[in-house]
């Protein structure tokens, strides 16, 4: 029969473990920020059916951070092999280029035919950004910092002048329902981003490939060592990055049916670093962390969203916002909590032994 004292014991490490759990702290944070628009706005929670459609604060952050969502997935991979893509903001905006001059110039810019071509187009493009990037670091040896700088420089050249530095307008139907259609009630692209992150988290946690990925970022030498192929691993993470990049631009583009070089998908890729640090997954590679980069994305759109719900002014939003950040870095980390509730170690508080005498050594028993 177990004893009063053992149940209290046994709560007490269950207590610890989920303590510990990598999701909780970004799960709480998330709560305290929807909590938090609750007590501005009361209607905050509520979803409402309008013309078979579901709307409401709820959904928007669902559906706005669809895009964030996506990119910092792909941001995952290439993070958990010690890389980075600053490029994925460039990938953006060249695959919503692609997508609208195509449809825009076609002959029948309505048809399923020509989205199938436009998505295609900007896919395949993606393609060959994602595999520069992954040759010039796994191929050629340099730093993913200034391959990736490369493309994130010129690639918004490159955006504009696919567009000639204009904005293009786009009128098909089929397009719109990418970023801005609903499908079953739900947003289009809640739905895409939420098959693309269980399909991604099956690949990576039922096979091998996740284990083989953070392998190559935990410890490159011993990977290396025991035969795993690191350079085709990091090509792979930086196309699949390229990838989400891709289809987050298709969303962005066909939210607003129009596409612009210069300002889509800008600064997005500090959104996802971001995204992917709050989720719990290091810089310095290793284990990653899929769920907590969704929720350290949701984190994100429902910072943005609390700042427009507060009528926070336009010119120091983002100073309320990294404000905010820093909060949240804060509150997850285990040094700045232990310092702040005084918190000791897991340690065995030393004995105080009179000078002169001879500590005590404990029996050992066989």
């Amino acid at each position: 029969m177990t004893t009063q004292p053992a149940k209290s014991e046994a709560a007490a490490a269950m207590g610890r473990r989920l303590a510990g759990h990598r999701l909780l702290w970004p799960a709480l944070i998330l709560l305290a920020l929807l909590l938090g628009n609750l007590a501005f706005h009361h209607d905050f929670f509520s979803v409402r059916v309008r013309d078979g459609h579901l709307y409401g604060s709820l959904i928007d952050i669902l559906q706005f951070g669809a895009p964030l969502i996506l990119v910092a997935l792909g941001m995952t991979l290439v993070i958990s092999t010690r890389g980075i893509d600053l490029s994925v903001g460039s990938t953006v905006a060249i695959a919503g280029a692609l997508a609208c001059g195509h449809i825009s110039t076609a002959a029948h810019p309505g048809s399923v035919a020509t989205l199938l071509t436009a998505v295609a187009l900007a896919l395949g493009v993606a393609l060959v950004l994602g595999l520069a990037n992954g040759f010039l670091v796994s191929g050629l040896g340099v730093q993913p910092i200034v391959a990736t700088l490369i493309l994130m420089v010129a690639g918004r050249g490159v955006a504009q002048l696919i567009t000639d530095g204009q904005i293009v307008t786009v009128t098909s139907a089929p397009y719109k329902m990418i970023g801005g259609g609903y499908w079953l009630t739900f947003p289009f692209a809640v739905l895409l981003a939420a098959a693309l992150v269980a399909l991604t988290a099956l690949v990576t946690r039922r096979s091998a490939l996740g284990m083989l990925i953070e392998s190559v970022g935990g410890n490159p030498a011993a990977s290396r060592l025991v035969g795993i192929r690191a350079g085709g691993l990091l090509a792979l993470v930086y196309v699949f990055s390229a990838l989400c990049a891709a289809v987050a631009g298709l969303m962005i583009s066909s939210n607003v049916s129009s596409a612009d070089g210069n300002n889509a998908g800008l600064w997005i890729e500090l959104d996802a670093i971001l995204a992917v640090v709050v989720g719990g997954t290091a810089l310095t590679g290793g284990r990653f962390s899929l769920g907590g980069t969704v929720l350290g994305a949701l984190i994100i759109q429902t910072l943005s969203t609390t700042v427009y719900t507060l009528g926070v002014p336009p010119e120091t939003t983002l100073v309320f916002k990294a404000f905010v950040v820093i909060v949240v870095c804060l509150v997850q980390s285990p040094v700045f909590r232990a310092k702040v509730l005084r918190r000791r170690g897991a340690a065995t508080p030393r004995s105080h032994t009179p000078a002169g005498a001879a500590p005590q050594q404990q029996e050992v028993r066989a």
